[in-house]
């Protein structure tokens, strides 16, 4: 094998064979995130185990067991990756941090009184980059979980108070009764009258 490209960065670590290295690479495997960090012998630049990053070739690679050793060697943190963060930090967990804060904007209703343009400004990013980001990390758009988030508020008022359906409405953040009764059909299948 190439253990000439896996670096110990002390005697007491145990490095992983460079195949097993290589395999968590392509396959971009998080659990090797943190572990093990890639270092691009052409750019000079070193990533983590799940960064998106175009591929490199196999002769061009090397692996470190921690990101001091690749910084020491003469590489630079990706930018994309972070491998330079520390774990758990907002850096490091990247885009999913953004998503975090949106989706606690949109669980305190910051979209009921606001078009989703507003809540990117307020994260710092686009909004095709922020609908982009939502569906890669939750599946949604911000605008689908906040309906979501809407129709859990209203079925739990149907089910625990006796409110005239039309507040039930305007309580859950919906803007017109009739948007209510159409994204519940929609979503529920069933109307709201139906379902108390």
């Amino acid at each position: 094998m190439r253990s000439q490209i896996v670096h110990r960065p002390s005697q007491d670590t145990a490095a992983l064979p460079w195949h097993v290295c290589n395999r968590a690479r392509l396959a971009r495997d998080s659990a090797f995130d943190g572990i093990v960090y890639i270092a691009v012998s052409t750019t000079r630049i070193y990533c983590r185990t799940i960064c998106p990053s175009r591929r490199s070739l196999d002769k061009n690679i090397s692996f470190y067991f921690d990101a001091k050793s690749a910084k020491q060697d003469g590489y630079r943190a990706c930018k994309r990756c972070r491998p330079d963060a520390t774990p758990g930090s907002p850096a490091w967990v990247g885009t999913l941090a953004t998503v975090r804060r949106g989706m606690k904007f949109i669980e305190a209703g910051f979209l009921d009184h606001a078009p989703v343009d507003a809540l990117a400004e307020k994260l710092g990013v686009g909004t095709r980059h922020l609908t982009r980001l939502f569906v890669e990390h939750d599946g949604r758009t911000p605008g689908q979980v906040a309906l979501r988030r809407r129709l859990d508020v209203a079925v739990h008022l149907l089910e625990q108070t006796s409110l005239p359906i039309s507040h039930v409405a305007f309580e859950a953040g919906f803007s017109s009764i009739r948007r209510f009764n159409q994204a519940f059909q929609s979503e529920l299948k069933r109307t709201p009258g139906s379902y108390r």
